[in-house]
């Protein structure tokens, strides 16, 4: 590298972790850890290099404690890291002795001339998406008052026809990791000019960060399947449309802009990683912001 930089982030699961302690399965939480921390230095282009983790919890029972760290560990072979360390820290007294909270940071680097800043990006480019695992590690105050009467572990273990699987499964499906996919899009000699996490605030508070002043991203709602979980949580909640959009990432988890001339190398290198890529809109000038349509 000829002017490396260091990227960070940091992150936590969110009360998604509340999910875990009700259904007892303490596995995947930590897949979400590293997958919200990794997913944030990847999408500035940047290579994670290590994480660490931080568990707090009410009591340490070490079975359980490595379950979470299980979690960790995998996560970290899928975005090629290494988990160099990590603390677990007991507070009898704050938290009740059942109860943990799960946090991590993660440190990448990145070449200077190939960090995605957004400010290339120009009228005519297309954006490119690649599909979510599900919920992921946000928005999750608002599933636990969608499915109140659910969180039991019987209600969570509730099949449903239309998920293909029980509701706590759907639930807490892993946040995807895709550090291979951008490695991928970006070995095939593509400039990713702009990209968005889409985490906490949805479709209208992320895509709007990687543009420029003056361009406007455009996303066609039908230009991809919406998953069947955000579908029955907008109607057995009642929950407005909008508000869908402004909390979860509707089944696209990460949102690309490339210039049009790049769109099948991209999509062809995301497909090489194993993850499903979908055209979703294109850039246009205009106020800066998001129109889903």
């Amino acid at each position: 590298m000829e002017d490396p930089v260091l990227l960070s982030g940091t992150d936590g699961c969110g009360t998604k972790v509340k999910l875990a302690i009700i259904m007892d399965k303490h596995d995947t939480i930590g897949i979400d850890a590293v997958a919200m921390c990794v997913n944030d230095v990847a999408c500035a282009g940047g290579e994670p290099l290590f994480f660490l983790d931080y568990i707090a919890c009410g009591k340490n029972y070490p079975e359980k404690i490595a379950m979470i760290v299980k979690g960790v560990a995998e996560g970290c072979k899928m975005s090629e890291c290494a988990l160099i360390g990590g603390e677990t820290a007991e507070h009898p007294g704050l938290m009740p002795e059942e109860d943990y909270d799960l946090a991590g940071f993660s440190v990448g680097v990145i070449d200077r001339k190939d960090m995605i800043t957004g400010q290339d990006i120009k009228d005519g480019d297309t954006l490119v998406a690649i599909a979510s695992s599900g919920v992921h590690s946000n928005g999750f105050s608002l599933v636990r008052k969608v499915f109140e009467k659910e969180l039991t572990k019987e209600g969570l273990s509730t099949y449903y026809d239309e998920l293909g699987k029980t509701l706590g499964e759907a639930l807490l499906e892993p946040t995807r990791i895709y550090v291979k996919a951008l490695k991928s899009v970006k070995k095939a000699g593509v400039k990713i000019k702009g990209c968005s996490h889409i985490t906490g605030g949805g479709f209208y508070e992320n895509v709007p960060r990687m543009l420029p002043e003056g361009k406007q991203a455009v996303i066609r709602k039908d230009s991809y399947e919406v998953p069947s979980i955000f579908k029955l949580m907008a109607k057995k909640g009642q929950v407005e449309e909008k508000m869908m959009y402004n909390t979860y990432n509707m089944g696209l988890g990460m949102v690309l802009a490339v210039d049009l001339a790049d769109v099948d190398k991209t999509m062809e290198a995301i497909k090489a990683a194993g993850e499903t890529p979908y055209v979703v809109g294109e850039i246009k000038d205009g106020e800066k912001g998001v129109t889903l349509c």
